[in-house]
């Protein structure tokens, strides 16, 4: 289970532009949800996710993962526990790497290197099957650099990548949002399929309220650092996309927009 306690993030503390994001912010999130969570810029949810992996800092409260307190764990040593797949396909993969190289990076995730070869000739039938999960047909290209393949491609390594270890967390952060729809879609149903088959406690932030509703069996709909909106199994299945749609309408005018 992960706990964010009584959360507090001032953004420009102590300066005339000092902006309060969470003011005694807690939520739970247990052990094999996927949370969906939406909302305006500047609602908190990048904050929230970045809090998460220790990005940034706290000014108050605590994180606890299965009642451990990380909240002073360093980013580099969260990420052993936490996959994290960025909204620009770029940062999840190395580009002037093969895709082999970038899948023995990636299979080493936490590990000591030391004085040996980078790749372990012994993995590459297991780097083929992982990438022949995938159905891009990457796994007859081992040699190519990354590179030269399309986002979409970038993209889907990078979510299989950012799994390949044993994690707790699996983070995504508006990871369809700088891909065309058609291959947005394709990513969408292999995050499904990856966060079912192995059975991951997922995060997805997300611009899209289909995918918020399609996907997940929780919806978070932040606001001004608040969840407005929170709803899970059946009070979650039964919201509509015309739903959130409104409460977006709904905050834009009294925030008179």
């Amino acid at each position: 289970m992960l706990e964010l306690n009584h959360i507090e993030k001032y953004y420009n503390a102590g300066t005339v532009h000092e902006m309060c994001m969470f003011h005694d912010f807690s939520m739970k999130i247990a052990k094999g949800q996927f949370v969906s969570v939406v909302g305006s810029n500047g609602s908190g949810k990048t904050s929230l996710l970045n809090i998460i992996c220790g990005s940034i800092p706290l000014d108050g409260g605590n994180i606890l993962i299965n009642g451990r307190d990380i909240t002073r764990m360093p980013e580099y040593q969260r990420q052993r526990r936490i996959g994290r797949v960025y909204q620009n396909p770029a940062m999840g993969t190395c580009p002037s790497m093969t895709i082999l190289e970038n899948m023995s990076l990636a299979d080493n995730k936490g590990k000591a290197f030391n004085l040996r070869r980078g790749t372990d000739k012994r993995r590459i039938d297991f780097y083929r099957e992982q990438l022949r999960f995938l159905g891009l047909g990457l796994e007859d290209k081992l040699h190519v650099k990354v590179g030269v393949l399309s986002g979409g491609q970038r993209q889907a390594m990078a979510l299989l990548m950012s799994t390949m270890t044993k994690i707790e967390f699996l983070i995504l952060d508006e990871h369809t949002a700088a891909l065309d729809p058609k291959t947005a879609e394709l990513i969408m149903e292999l995050t499904g399929r990856v966060v079912k088959e192995k059975k991951l406690t997922t995060i997805m932030v997300t611009h899209n309220l289909r995918y918020a509703v399609e996907y997940g069996d929780r919806l978070v709909m932040m606001h001004q650092g608040q969840a407005i909106i929170d709803e899970a199994g059946e009070a979650k299945r039964a919201i509509q996309t015309k739903d959130i749609l409104d409460k977006f309408n709904e905050i834009s005018i009294e925030c008179g927009n």
